[in-house]
């Protein structure tokens, strides 16, 4: 039978569809996310990026009480995991916090940024005790940062206390709006002269100088406390006082603390700020 135009189109077609599925076995579908750019703040990646020589102590509370520049781990009273900011973080209660034993990297420290997320319902139990360096013979450790008395249902009352070598500087206290129940980013940072600067979600909210402070000098440094302060725990920390009545306990979570032996950029801690909340 002759074969006519028609049918070599049809058998042309045939030929062409069989090669163009041979070919795209040949390949993987393509994946147009293989060619976005990758994610850059403040010219970082990831937060692992930022001063990894300086940071002294990383609790990501991610299922573990593991400080994981030390390796070593902090021990539990009656706090538990949730889910955090990044992985797990660690869940507060009543009556609950955790201890860590520092090593010198932090009990020497002559500046520093501090930083950590939290997630809080409203204090209305007395301060609420975040992230603390005991000092054995005094009323207040050589650090405490916490959410103080005043708080209402639309704003916190941040606070922190440093003591250098006797020298008390008290910055706050600060008013931080509708944060109740939501992640919320708090970092303080001191450059070892005279200068304290308080972010707030990376943006900074204070600056406090503090005429000829100078570098740190802790004394009598023991514990570090998360979740409350120094004299809420059982026994207390120290020896100028015990339990208070108008102190209490975070019964929200906390996550990702960072201890720094600088005082990052504001660049910096705003770029950490943005990296640790996409995860990275």
């Amino acid at each position: 039978m002759k074969k006519t135009s028609h049918t070599y189109w049809l058998t042309g077609c045939l030929a062409f569809a069989t090669a163009c599925i041979l070919l795209s076995s040949c390949y993987k579908e393509f994946d147009p996310s293989s060619y976005a750019p990758k994610l850059s703040i403040g010219g970082y990646t990831s937060s692992k990026e930022i001063a990894p020589s300086n940071l002294v102590g990383y609790w990501s509370f991610d299922g573990s009480l593991v400080d994981s520049v030390s390796k070593t781990a902090g021990t539990n009273t009656g706090t538990s995991f949730t889910a955090g900011v990044k992985g797990q973080a660690l869940q507060g209660a009543d009556k609950g916090y955790v201890l860590f034993t520092p090593g010198t990297s932090i009990t020497g420290l002559k500046s520093f940024t501090i930083t950590f997320w939290v997630n809080s319902p409203q204090n209305t139990n007395g301060i609420v005790g975040l992230v603390n360096l005991a000092n054995a013979n005094s009323f207040w450790g050589n650090f405490d940062l916490f959410f103080e008395n005043g708080a209402t249902a639309d704003k916190a009352v941040f606070k922190t206390h440093v003591n250098n070598n006797g020298k008390d500087a008290w910055l706050g206290n600060y008013d931080v709006p509708k944060i109740w129940g939501i992640w919320t980013s708090f970092a303080v940072t001191y450059n070892g002269v005279d200068s304290f600067k308080v972010f707030v979600n990376g943006s900074r909210i204070a600056v406090s100088k503090q005429a000829g402070y100078g570098p740190l000098v802790f004394n009598n440094a023991t514990k570090m406390v998360f979740g409350t302060v120094q004299f809420q725990t059982t026994p207390s920390l120290t020896s100028a006082t015990g339990s208070q009545p108008w102190a209490s306990y975070l019964t929200g979570a906390l996550d990702e603390v960072r201890i720094y032996n600088t005082a990052l950029s504001e660049s910096d801690v705003s770029a950490l700020v943005k990296l640790e909340g996409r995860g990275k």
